[in-house]
């Protein structure tokens, strides 16, 4: 029996990622790029058979698994949507850009709260804090669906998928701030007997999507 393969897909490029404003649980959709970005994915995952889908309950985030699970046939596999998978809340700094942001909070204070693992903006998340509810989804819905040999695929967010990958990963905070998550770039763990025993990042053809833009 092949290995089973666990691949995580951040959505394209929103309206509001185009906008560099800052979008947490705002339920904004895809843009016209973020659209061709998951089309771009469809050819990166055409070989890729699945057996379930996971995504989060925001719209860009299914409207990207909608376009890939399309255009690889395979969109009558089982969809479970889950708010444990959104985005990181960003609270108050949702809909300002970062230089409305810094104008209102102070320039240095912005980097803090975008840049620290536990300091959470105000009404909003730390990465912790997505972490520690992202996490237990994982180990509790997916991986059960992994360990039984199904491949599953994730479209999720740009934190959202940064918390799988520190868990999967072993990651400390450092390392998993550093980590940048490119617009339908998957991520394609690959398990045997519960161990991680290949990670390949798969590059979309036209790379600049590797973008240090709020999600």
């Amino acid at each position: 029996m092949a290995n089973a393969k666990l691949v995580l897909v951040r959505h394209g490029l929103s309206v509001y990622n185009d906008q560099n404003r800052f979008t947490g649980w705002k339920d904004v959709d895809l843009n016209q790029q973020g659209r061709d970005e998951a089309k771009q994915a469809v050819n990166l995952l055409m070989n890729y058979k699945f057996d379930t889908a996971f995504t989060s309950d925001l719209i860009r985030a299914k409207n990207t698994l909608s376009i890939i699970l399309e255009g690889i046939n395979q969109k009558d596999i089982p969809i479970i949507e889950n708010m444990a998978l959104n985005e990181r809340d960003y609270g108050d700094l949702i809909g300002q850009n970062k230089a409305e942001a810094a104008e209102k909070f102070g320039k240095e204070q912005v980097q803090i709260w975008r840049r620290s693992f536990d300091t959470p903006p105000p009404g909003g998340e730390s990465l912790k804090d997505t972490a520690d509810r992202v996490i237990p989804y994982l180990k509790n819905e997916i991986m059960p669906l992994v360990s039984s040999g199904k491949n599953v695929l994730v479209s999720a967010h740009g934190n959202s998928i940064r918390a799988i990958v520190m868990d999967l990963q072993n990651y400390s905070p450092e390392q998993i701030l550093r980590t940048e998550i490119g617009w339908c770039e998957p991520w394609v763990f690959e398990f045997e007997n519960d161990m991680v025993v290949n990670l390949d990042i798969m590059s979309r053809p036209e790379n600049e999507s590797m973008s240090r833009l709020p999600d």
